[in-house]
């Protein structure tokens, strides 16, 4: 082992600050612009403490990679930082590794650099990687990372309690960052094996701000697991998702997983909520996934809101449970929009929902566009993909105040002929720009009259409910884009949109807002929408 460096620490046990330059020398103390170290491995070999920084020269490229280990790091109050200095940043090429390792330790600030790998740490490294493996349920509190870019790596980012360890991070902030070209994941969090009857999360605490998830392709020889997502939270509690996307990620997953990617997804968690995000053409290499947002096994008390999807193999919004547990509960998606979603899997949807022991599930005030255009040859001869998909597995369901469109697919599709005692649609609104039809268990109907007598559906306190008027979305006749509009999805003729039921009548909680930030108005209209507002998007 190469002799650490420790200098001297000054009487005021002030932190110190090392700096590393191309243009410098390993034999300098690296303590100045002007003496600066060369090497990462220089630089690797300094024992880090509270209030120290380590500063790459701006526009550098520097071989190898930088640890920080049990015995290092900072406090929420006094961090290790790791930035770039003079103009521009500074670029981490680690030789078939990880880029930055955080290894038992917190109190890290990683700021305004790179992270590139090779053909080696593709499948081998992490562009940034932090690893708890104490044990016990003690949390290293205090990550930030802004302005970071992780490309050419198994993982972007990923965050983990391994080993023996049942907690992982807490106090976590990831800002500005991008992650993209990566094998397996932009993002990651993940813990141990979810327990139902104690349940533990890893880490908690955290908000995921401007996180720019793409291209990450998925490995194609990886058939025992999900590889491909954009970002995945697992084992995970009191989590923010807000203002990030995760675009053409999964192209490459193996087609014969079990599994499959999605843009945006959580499992193994609570108090997660998934707001002010875009996540669309995402794709999957088996047929399974492959969607825009999810919340998949074992999470409960969590929000999907004021989030757009669309052009995504897979469904636009998943609710899914596959394990048995009773820990899928207590969800909301509302105040979302989802256009030209189920591109390649016409067995998923725009909104899907089923799963084992799933309850108490609320899906309201969504807007769900699927069209013809673009659709194989295979699903434009009769099996295509509905506005709103149910399966079984589910009880204490309600499907109020939505816009479910189709220019002549089907509106609805279930599995059974559900009763209103375990699932109930209520306000909604089902329009057709072609032949209006519902599934319900092994039936079709033509009519929504003619299925509200048959299913019990639509009725509130003995009235007839839901509407089939013309919502005047522009989306419904749009030409496929590149990049899709919020706008598509606005009604042109508000004055006409159905008014919705009142949330006191349904027993909900709107939230605070419609999609795009405005108050609600008096009378409440279905879909996503509240009020007349300039098109945009959902951040």
């Amino acid at each position: 082992m190469p002799e650490v460096y420790r200098p001297a620490r000054p009487a005021t046990g002030g932190p110190y600050t090392f700096y590393v330059s191309p243009g410098g020398d390993d034999r300098n103390d690296g303590m100045s612009p002007e003496k600066p170290w060369r090497t990462l491995g220089r630089a690797d070999e300094a024992r880090y403490q509270p209030g120290d920084r380590l500063l790459l020269k701006g526009g550098g490229r520097f071989r190898g990679s930088l640890s920080l280990g049990r015995e290092e790091a900072g406090s929420p109050t006094r961090p290790v930082v790791i930035d770039s200095y003079g103009t521009g940043r500074a670029t981490i090429a680690p030789r078939g590794t990880s880029g930055i390792t955080v290894h038992d330790t917190a109190g890290v600030e990683i700021r305004n650099i790179v992270l590139v790998g090779d053909r080696r740490a593709l499948r081998e490294g992490v562009g940034v990687a932090f690893r708890n493996t104490l044990p016990g349920a003690r949390r290293l509190d205090h990550v930030r990372l802004s302005n970071v870019e992780a490309r050419g790596f198994q993982n972007g980012i990923s965050v983990g309690a391994e080993k023996d360890a049942v907690a992982g991070y807490g106090d976590v902030r990831i800002t500005d960052v991008a992650v993209h070209h990566n094998l397996e994941a932009g993002l990651a969090f993940y813990g141990p094996a979810f327990r139902p009857g104690r349940p533990a999360y890893a880490h908690a605490g955290l908000r995921i701000e401007r996180v720019k998830a793409y291209s990450n392709a998925g490995d194609p020889l990886s058939e025992d697991r999900n590889t491909g997502s954009g970002i995945a939270l697992g084992s995970v509690r009191d989590a923010t998702v807000t203002g990030s996307e995760a675009h053409d990620n999964g192209a490459r997953s193996a087609a014969g997983a079990e599994e499959g990617p999605e843009g945006i997804w959580v499992y193994d968690s609570t108090r997660v909520v998934l707001e002010k995000n875009s996540s669309y053409r995402n794709r999957t290499g088996s047929r399974v996934d492959g969607g825009g947002f999810g919340l998949d096994n074992n999470v409960s008390s969590s929000v999907m809101q004021y989030n757009l999807a669309y052009g995504n193999d897979g469904p636009g919004f998943l609710v899914y449970s596959g394990q048995p547990t009773g820990a899928h509960r207590d969800n909301i998606v509302r105040f979302n929009m989802s256009w030209d979603d189920a591109r390649k899997l016409p067995e998923y949807g725009g909104i899907v929902a089923y799963g084992s022991r799933m309850m108490n599930l609320d899906i309201y005030h969504n807007t769900v566009v699927m069209r013809t255009e673009g659709l194989p040859s295979a699903q434009t001869a009769g099996n295509r993909p509905p506005a709103l998909r149910l399966r079984d597995g589910m009880r204490d369901v309600r499907i109020h105040n939505n816009i479910f469109a189709t220019d002549g697919g089907p509106l609805v599709e279930t599995q059974s002929a559900y009763g209103p005692n375990t699932l109930r649609l209520q306000g909604n609104d089902y329009y057709s720009s072609g032949t209006w039809v519902l599934g319900w268990g092994t039936e079709r109907f033509t009519s929504l009259d003619g299925w509200r007598t048959a299913s019990r559906q639509e009725m509130l306190n003995g009235r007839a409910t839901g509407s089939t008027d013309d919502p005047c979305l522009p989306g419904l006749a749009a030409p496929v884009s590149d990049r899709a509009s919020a706008g598509d999805l606005v009604p042109r003729c508000q004055d006409e949109v159905p008014v919705g039921l009142a949330p006191k009548a349904l027993g909900v909680d709107l939230g605070p807002v419609d999609y795009f930030g405005n108050p609600f108005p008096k009378a409440l209209t279905v879909g996503a929408v509240q009020s007349a507002v300039q098109p945009g998007t959902a951040g």
